[in-house]
Parts: structure tokens; C-alpha cells; sequence
């Protein structure tokens, strides 16, 4: 009598899922996750801005970096606003560290003139959402303890806590957007103090929906964000069970907070017209302006998803660069020559 199998033969194991190269799950349900980024560019670090890293949750070993102007210019405020960045990956690779975005935050203190404070997060499969959500409000909090200590981290000495932008990029987005409810009432704004948000900048949020969009039926495979990673990224984030008509990843879902009625800060919504995200982040924006919410949309015409951060100096990036400066100018900021 023949078998199929042979006893005590070692089960097959392969990938059933992928990310970026730096992210692997198997059948067996083990999942293989690279020190290594996804995207290998050089640092562009011409020294003029000094960056530590500082752990803002300690039970979860959670670290953010912190990017400060290293010399201080004629028309520089006394104190420095503070623009916190929340990277992009799906909820699912990324981090500070890497090269891409951590140019980008090079760009970003050199330009703005601004304190950058970039934390990380605890990613999916591992972690599945809201633990990002819930990490992010976690690295606001800790903001709160440095301006309510007596000896707050160096690089903050001479931040300006009553001046904070909240900006994210994909998924960093999303966070951004998710943090603008928490806040969007006096009284949880009053939990913060002596920290004030100024403005939010949805940098291409990362929004998703069980119906599909034009953007997202009609952009092509070879895109940087195709609808298969798409997909990918939201099977491997959300919550067991939930589709991505949860709240967490389509802001209109059912059983979500009613926007409606949310306080929201002034918020600036950057779109590609490119990606495959354009059309979820349109309606998102469109809808809060209908009912009366301080939303600007930026369309930058011809560009895919994340643009800004694989070519920081290109001229696209400084367009948008000068909107964010705008942005911050017009809700509080130091206004630069």
C-alpha cells in the first residue's frame, strides 16, 4: 500500500506574503523581517542639521529622532516650531532609519527651519493596527512630558511647544489624520497643553476602502504603488476579522467617529496625480471641506506615490516644500525670507 507522504518528513515552507524584500511570511505562520530598508539611496547629510534618536516608549522600545537646525540664521524665531513626520510603508515596513526618509527629514528641518521629531512605530503583521495609531499618540504624549520638564531633550531646548505641526507620509498620513479626531475637541486638545497643534499635512495619506476607486482600477502594475501591494499591505495590517471599511483604514466607514462633528485643525492634503491613493484622499478632503473644515488640497500634477522622499531636491519636492512652509506660515509659523 502506497502513502502520499512519508513519515517524519519535514513539511514544505514557503512564502505566502512578501514586502519590499524586506518583509516575509511563510505558511507555517513564521514571519522574516530584514534590518535592512527596502530602498538603499545614499544619506544626503551636509551637516547642518544635528539628529538623535531618544526612546519615547520605553515598555515597547520605541524610538523617534529628533533633527535640529544645527546653526541658527539671522531671521530664525527665538524658538523653533516643532513638525513631527510619521513615515509611510503600509503600516508594515519602515522606519526613522531609513535612508529615504530620513533625508527627507534632513530636507525638512533645513527648510522649514523647524525641529523635526520622526518616531517609529510598531508594524504589522506583528503588531496589527491600531497599535501604529496607538504608538503615534503615545510619541505626542511624550512631547507633552519634554515641555513640562525642567530639563527636556537637548535638541528641544528651543522648540516652540505651543507651535507643533503634525504631517505623515502613506500611512504616516493616515496617522496624521487619525490624530486630527483625537484632538479635534477642546477637551482633548486640553490634555496636551502646554503643547498646541497648529495645522496637520496628509502627505498622500494611505486610505482604503472595500470599493474601489478610478484611481486605483486604472493605475498601472509597474507603478511604485500598485493596487497588489495595495492590497498586500492592508491584508497585513488591519485588525483580523475587519475589512477595509473599518474606520482605522477608510475614515467614512461604518461604526467610525462622526466626522461631522470633529473640531479639525487646519489641515493641508497632498495628492498625487499619479497615484494610485489620489482619489480616496480627493473625496476624503472634498467631503470635510463640505461641512465647513479648514482643508487645502495640493495636487502635484504627474507625480506617483512618495515622490518627495526617493527625490527630496528634485523641483516637484521644492514646489511642495513651499506649500508646507505656506501652510505653517499661515496658521502661527515664523515667517521665512
Amino acid at each position: 500500500m502506497s502513502s502520499s507522504s512519508t513519515p517524519n518528513q519535514t513539511p514544505e515552507i514557503f512564502v505566502v506574503e512578501e514586502c519590499r524584500g524586506v518583509l516575509r511570511l511563510f505558511n507555517d505562520g513564521s514571519i522574516l523581517r530584514s534590518t535592512e530598508p527596502s530602498f538603499i539611496m545614499p544619506v544626503e547629510d551636509d551637516g547642518s542639521i544635528e539628529f538623535a534618536d531618544a526612546v519615547f516608549d520605553t515598555n515597547l522600545n520605541l524610538y523617534l529622532r529628533l533633527y535640529r537646525p544645527r546653526h541658527r540664521l539671522p531671521t530664525d524665531p527665538p524658538k523653533l516650531p516643532i513638525f513631527f513626520y510619521f513615515h509611510g510603508g503600509g503600516f508594515c515596513i519602515g522606519s526613522r532609519t531609513w535612508p529615504n526618509f530620513h533625508n527627507y527629514c534632513l530636507r525638512l528641518a533645513a527648510d522649514l527651519r523647524a525641529i523635526i521629531v520622526s518616531p517609529d512605530y510598531r508594524l504589522a503583521p506583528e503588531d496589527r493596527l491600531p497599535a501604529a495609531i496607538n504608538d503615534s499618540f503615545a510619541s505626542i504624549l511624550w512631547l507633552r512630558s519634554q515641555a513640562l520638564s525642567p530639563h527636556p531633550n537637548p535638541l528641544l531646548q528651543d522648540g516652540d511647544f505651543s507651535l507643533v505641526f503634525i504631517s505623515g507620509d502613506s500611512a504616516g498620513g493616515n496617522i496624521a489624520h487619525h490624530l486630527a479626531v483625537r484632538f479635534g475637541s477642546d477637551l482633548n486638545r486640553a490634555e496636551l497643553e502646554p503643547v498646541s497643534i497648529r495645522g496637520y499635512v496628509l502627505l498622500m495619506p494611505f486610505f482604503g476602502g472595500t470599493q474601489r476607486t478610478r484611481s486605483e482600477e486604472t493605475c498601472p502594475p509597474d507603478a511604485f504603488l500598485n493596487l497588489e501591494i495595495n492590497d498586500r499591505f492592508w491584508r497585513l495590517a488591519m485588525p483580523v476579522g475587519s475589512t477595509t471599511d473599518d474606520p482605522i483604514s477608510n475614515p467614512f466607514g461604518p461604526g467610525g467617529p462622526a466626522l461631522r462633528e470633529v473640531q479639525f485643525g487646519p489641515m493641508l492634503v497632498v495628492v498625487g496625480g499619479e497615484d494610485l491613493l489620489r482619489d480616496r484622499a480627493v473625496e476624503y478632503a472634498e467631503r470635510l471641506k463640505e461641512w465647513g473644515k479648514p482643508v487645502e488640497v495640493i495636487n502635484c500634477d504627474g507625480q506617483q506615490h512618495g515622490f518627495f522622499t526617493f527625490q527630496p531636491r528634485s523641483e516637484p519636492a521644492d514646489r511642495l516644500m513651499q506649500s508646507i512652509r505656506r501652510f505653517m506660515v499661515e496658521n502661527g509659523g515664523h515667517k521665512l525670507d
